[in-house]
């Protein structure tokens, strides 16, 4: 299961965008290291189903009218501060606790009203700028602090005849997330002597910083925008990152009052419908987050996660089934499976990522939509429905 991490200095609003997107109870305070051991759930990434081409919905548990939910794990730790590589405050247990995350969303403060420290101050007085700079910094210095303590052993293998630059980073770097393609795509990258003896520490550091850009891409979670100004949302806007404006607050007062039938909303809906009875206090604060949220499409929290897994990581969803023609498994269920792979896959990594053996007995598939049989070296697409024609 792909997993997304949520980064950030203390009081950003992680653990509150962590319990609105899993809908799990963890500590929210306002105040540092709320969150000491890391919490781990599942969230949803949304998309649109398939069973939208069809006469009738699909009714999948995951399935809300043809708006699609594909489960990915969200990971959300301990806040980090300046000096965190260097283990002040819980940075070097954060630090590792992002080694097994596919993507990044960090959390910051759009309202400028937490200072670095992550300590409460007067909205507008901290610049929230400073605390997207300062979580790539941070990153980027501790895994250039794993590259110099390990530099030694890669220096012990250049001496072998058989030596293999990439091989030997690859083994360095997998507890990191790095693969051999990562490794020789970043040292095609950099300029860098032949001889692992001869590199410096700018070497290392510029390894370190393409490795974590590779394999920990970052998109940015402008919280608090129901309290930000807005010059402050608009000069996040203008950076050249990928940012989202989000109230982790608003969602998840719009997911609370969905469960308890007062408004009509679905996770990533740019807007929600009163349908209960609302006393005035509510309907007040549902006033507000509307027009809070107004001019960016609704919370921002689905589509922060939305943007992690399929533009920063790349993904497409696939539909597995076994009956071509009714969209379903041996059970009859319609479209019961959806499969995050990455954009480039084919049928061959649709069947292996079912199972194993399914992949490995593989002898051909067919377009559920078009009744069409296609090759194995067919690229999937967004939505596709696929039959995996398997010897197991």
């Amino acid at each position: 299961m792909i997993s997304i991490a949520l980064a950030g200095k203390p009081n950003a609003g992680k653990s509150t965008f962590y319990t609105a997107a899993t809908r799990a109870d963890v500590d929210v305070a306002n105040y540092p290291f709320t969150t000491i051991d890391a919490n781990r759930g599942v969230t949803h990434v949304r998309t649109d189903c398939p069973c939208l081409d069809r006469e009738e919905r699909c009714g999948d548990d995951n399935c809300r009218e043809g708006k699609r939910y594909v489960p990915v794990e969200l990971l959300d730790v301990a806040g980090l501060v300046p000096g965190a590589h260097e283990g002040k405050g819980l940075g070097n247990q954060f630090l590792d606790e992002l080694t097994n995350a596919d993507a990044i969303v960090n959390v910051i403060d759009a309202s400028g009203g937490t200072n670095e420290e992550g300590e409460p101050v007067e909205i507008g007085e901290h610049d929230p700028i400073e605390d997207i700079d300062f979580i790539e910094e941070e990153m980027d210095m501790w895994l250039t602090g794993i590259v110099d303590s390990n530099w030694e052993s890669v220096e012990r293998k250049s001496r072998s005849p058989e030596f293999d630059i990439d091989e030997a980073l690859a083994d360095m770097l997998t507890g990191f997330g790095a693969t051999e393609a990562d490794v020789a795509a970043s040292l095609r990258s950099l300029d860098y002597p032949d001889d692992p003896i001869q590199w410096t520490d700018e070497h290392r550091e510029e390894l370190a910083r393409d490795i974590r850009a590779r394999t920990k891409p970052i998109i940015v979670a402008a919280n608090k925008i129901d309290v930000a100004p807005a010059e402050n949302v608009e000069r996040l806007l203008d950076l050249d990152k990928p940012v989202i404006p989000t109230t982790a607050e608003g969602e998840l007062a719009l997911r609370n009052a969905a469960d308890a039938g007062l408004v009509e909303y679905d996770p990533g809906d740019a807007d929600f419908e009163i349908v209960g009875e609302v006393n005035d206090s509510q309907r007040d604060a549902l006033t507000d987050l509307r027009e809070a949220t107004a001019n960016w499409d609704g919370t921002g929290v689905q589509a922060a996660l939305n943007y992690a897994v399929y533009d920063l990581l790349d993904r497409l969803t696939a539909y597995p089934v076994q009956d071509q023609s009714k969209w379903t498994d041996a059970k009859g269920n319609v479209l019961p499976d959806a499969f995050l792979l990455p954009n480039g896959s084919t049928p061959v990594d649709l069947a292996y990522a079912v199972h194993s053996d399914i992949g490995d007995g593989y002898l051909h598939a067919v377009d559920a939509t078009s009744n069409r049989e296609i090759g194995e070296d067919y690229e999937l697409e967004e939505g596709d429905v696929i039959k995996i024609v398997s010897t197991n």
